[in-house]
């Protein structure tokens, strides 16, 4: 191996945290599975250490490190979605809106959960400013109106919206250049991070200045973990789009973190399996996740994403989410859809544990991973465990099973129910896979994920299921591939100038992916939409540019 030719990956999920070193090949030559841990941060760590360690083989003839080759570390993250679903770790945010008189009917934060606006609202303030949809000015800024609001909060972060901003960022420009001056917060705005849709755009800005603090964390967590193994790495963090951003980037720009485990995993998808459009099924501890490839990257959601309750409007993969994951409780005739999570080590059956769980009705089906021979054999002696301890026996295989108390031969009853409930789950991964195929049966599934194993070998609707090599850390494989880019969503006006117009925007795009850490030398336009908008005093197009390439060195 040349020097400097390694780069880690690493994805924290739900049940374990996963990591991968890949050489300049994109060859895994060696990965790691952790538990998660509640805090995050320590799972990352366990992860980080058990990858370096598998790479004591590959130090050089001098005793160097192997882990001093590693020059890149990729961060995939739940902190972000994490701190919006539990409503903690969140700053206070002044939300600022240009629009008066305009927008003065639906005020900001409006259809937010009560409980997420108290945590992060300091405050809420519609004044004038903003632009029309042709880049013309509703209103003069009110610099004045804005300063009384914010002497009146007490925030760690201003979010400000500008109707039509991706058409005319001009006010949005001079809020954060006021705000930075004589407040000195940081400013979060909102044609950075949304695109068309006032509210949906303004919810995902406030959610990204109250996730500043998080986004602090993350960045010091993984630059410390690595100042403290000696790595000399470059750190990135994914994005929900299924590429890269350097820490500073991700500092200004938390938000585009959330949905990166499902991106990740579509990427490693793509890689490991060699096919570029495809159904992919990404089955963990507590859910699967699926999407679809097209030309290797993920399918994007055309429609409004809802996190911790509040709809946005950024661009996210199409995924759906089902309860349905190794850790998933068995019941008598259902599946979930709590599930034991990363303690499913302690918990399942065939670990020794009481609770019976959809990796124990595989198991009883004949379903083990890939290089497991033991495992029937240990659901057998557990079942066997159970049928022995007579009555105690049957209050804890009724426990198992949701509850009933057991009678007869206990593990026959246990293992009844553990083959209704994997018919259960293969109902339930046969129609969500239906709903992601939009009728086309000519696309294969590939299976990832450390419960890639509780699918079936034959699916209706795909043309046939592929189970990758590394298929279980697919997500961190999918982290360490990704490149960078930067994507813009404006409108502009139709007719002799609109080449013009359209190549300046590509200028942008680029220029945003270099900032997120693109090799400029390689950067590329990977995404160019246009749509005609109707009913406007003058043609005008919406035009949706996205440019990518590889990291830079």
């Amino acid at each position: 191996m040349a020097e400097g030719d390694l780069r880690v990956g690493i994805d924290v999920g739900g049940t374990n945290t996963d990591a991968v070193v890949l050489d300049a090949s994109e060859r895994v030559i060696a990965k790691a599975k952790r538990p998660t841990t509640p805090d995050v941060t320590g799972g990352l760590r366990a992860a980080l250490d058990a990858v370096l360690a598998e790479l004591a083989p590959y130090g050089t003839e001098r005793g160097t490190a192997a882990w001093s080759r590693v020059t890149r570390v990729m961060l995939g993250t739940t902190h972000a979605t994490n701190a919006i679903l539990e409503r903690r770790n969140l700053g206070r945010v002044a939300v600022l809106r240009l629009g008066a008189p305009a927008t003065t009917a639906v005020p900001p934060l409006s259809d937010w959960p009560a409980d997420l606006r108290e945590v992060v609202s300091a405050g809420e303030a519609i004044v004038p400013g903003g632009h029309y949809v042709d880049g013309r000015e509703i209103g003069a800024l009110d610099l004045d109106a804005v300063r009384r609001f914010l002497d009146g909060v007490r925030a760690d972060a201003v979010a400000v919206t500008s109707v039509f901003s991706p058409a005319n960022d001009e006010h949005e420009r001079v809020i954060e250049e006021l705000v930075r001056r004589e407040y000195g917060l940081p400013v979060s705005m909102s044609h950075e991070i949304g695109s068309l849709g006032l509210l949906e755009r303004e919810n995902a800005t406030v959610l990204n200045a109250a996730l500043y603090t998080v986004a602090g964390h993350v960045t010091r967590a993984l630059t410390g973990a690595l100042a403290e193994r000696g790595l000399s790495a470059r750190p990135y963090l994914a994005q929900n789009d299924g590429t890269l951003m350097t820490v500073e980037h991700a500092a200004r720009l938390p938000v585009s973190t959330i949905g990166s485990g499902p991106a990740n995993s579509l990427r490693g998808a793509a890689l490991l399996s060699g096919v570029q459009d495809a159904i992919v099924a990404d089955v963990g501890g507590t859910s699967t996740d699926l999407g679809v490839l097209v030309g290797g990257f993920p399918r994007e959601s055309a429609a409004a994403v809802e996190i911790g309750g509040v709809l946005t409007n950024f661009r996210m993969p199409d995924i759906l989410a089902i309860a349905l994951g190794g850790g998933s409780v068995v019941r008598e005739g259902a599946v979930g859809p709590d599930s034991v999570g990363y303690r499913i080590a302690e918990e399942a059956l065939v670990f020794g544990g009481g609770t019976a769980t959809l990796t124990d009705a595989a198991v009883a089906g004949g379903r083990l991973p890939r290089g497991v021979s033991d495992w029937h054999e240990r659901l057998e002696a557990a079942l066997s465990a159970l049928a022995a301890r007579g009555t105690a026996g049957r209050a804890s295989a009724g426990r198992a099973s949701g509850g009933r108390a057991a009678v007869g031969d206990m593990s026959e009853d246990i293992r009844d129910t553990l083959q209704r409930a994997l018919a259960v789950a293969d109902e339930l991964a046969l129609d969500a896979v239906d709903r992601m195929t939009l009728g086309r049966a000519d696309r294969p599934l590939v299976a990832v994920g450390g419960g890639a194993f509780l699918l079936p070998e034959r699916i209706p609707g795909v043309s046939q299921v592929i189970r990758p090599e590394h298929a279980s850390v697919a997500n961190a494989v999918g982290a360490a591939i990704a490149l960078a880019s930067g994507r813009v969503d404006t409108i502009m006006p139709a007719g002799e100038s609109r080449s013009k117009a359209i190549e300046r925007v590509k200028e942008e795009a680029a220029a945003r992916a270099v900032a997120a850490g693109a090799d400029p030398a390689g950067v590329q336009i990977v995404d160019l939409l246009e749509v005609p908008l109707s009913y406007l005093s003058e043609p005008a197009v919406r035009v949706h540019v996205k440019a990518a390439g590889p990291l830079t060195r």
